[in-house]
């Protein structure tokens, strides 16, 4: 049935004597610019030569590199600096707005008072498309370059296991928000917003790897998803964790962070110890 309405609608149609074809193909020698994409209307000739395989596979690479890349999977080293999407006046808006989120909040009334702290008009608040957003996930950023800057340094992470050194670099990070700690809830809902949790997975996202990568992982299988995975899970539940501590100096909070982070490293051992080596799975740490 289907193939007899095809036929009948878009293939052909009886003329009296014959059958013609209803679709016409133009010649593909010529192709005539439209006015969305080109601003000349004559007819432009391509020549006819058969398509070189090499270019293809080079097209065909190099859009699968644009589209890696757009998903974030980007070598460390060719990263840009977190902090370089605000540049000039708006930086320093948001690095003095910092100083006003315990008294007024992540708030457009913060940001306000640190256009007044620097010297500059609050008008330019207006310049933030989502305000709060933008300061919430400034502090993010510039908390993510600190982090890479003390990696770089390299000081406290010589002969470190991979389990001391995710501890030590959640807990690096985690104590960065510790001074906002009674405003972070703010922080979190500000986050969630479907404005804004494309970027904050984005920035998350980047955080573990930032770390997995201090912690000598080179997975690019099925382990760097399930790596990164897990320590998301770690790393947020420990910052829940975090909101509801009153203990000195977050004492519970870092005893929780390394009970978890040797639940995960017993877990891949235990599953070491049950699968067989005959039988796949993603040995994730």
């Amino acid at each position: 049935m289907y193939r007899t309405v095809v036929n009948r609608i878009l293939l052909t149609k009886n003329t009296g004597g014959g059958r013609r074809c209803l679709l016409r193909f133009p010649d593909l020698r010529t192709a005539v610019s439209s006015s969305r994409f080109s601003t000349t209307t004559e007819p432009q000739t391509f020549p006819n030569r058969p398509l070189n395989p090499a270019d293809s596979s080079t097209s065909s690479s190099s859009t699968s590199f644009q589209t890696s890349s757009a998903a974030g999977d980007i070598p460390r080293q060719e990263r840009k600096n977190p902090r370089a999407e605000y540049q000039g006046e708006q930086a320093r808006v948001l690095q003095a707005s910092l100083r006003h989120v315990l008294r007024l909040g992540w708030s457009e009334e913060a940001m306000i008072a640190g256009a007044k702290e620097v010297g500059i008009s609050p008008s330019i608040v207006g310049s933030f498309p989502r305000k709060e957003a933008a300061l919430v996930e400034f502090f993010m950023d510039d908390c993510l370059q600190r982090l890479i800057d003390r990696i770089d340094s390299g000081e406290e992470l010589q002969d470190l296991i991979p389990s001391q050194c995710i501890y030590k670099l959640v807990r690096f990070r985690l104590e960065m928000q510790a001074p906002y700690i009674s405003k972070w809830p703010q922080a979190l809902s500000i986050q969630a917003h479907p404005l804004n949790v494309s970027t904050s997975f984005k920035q998350r996202a980047m955080l573990v790897d930032e770390i997995w990568h201090a912690a000598g992982d080179e997975a690019s299988d099925l382990d760097w998803y399930v790596k990164r995975t897990v320590l998301g899970g770690i790393y947020s539940t420990t910052e829940i964790y975090m909101l509801t501590d009153s203990s000195p100096e977050f004492r519970d909070t870092w005893l929780f962070l390394d009970n978890r982070v040797k639940d995960a490293f017993d877990l891949k051992k235990t599953i070491q110890e049950v699968f067989s080596p005959s039988i796949p799975f993603p040995l994730f740490f």
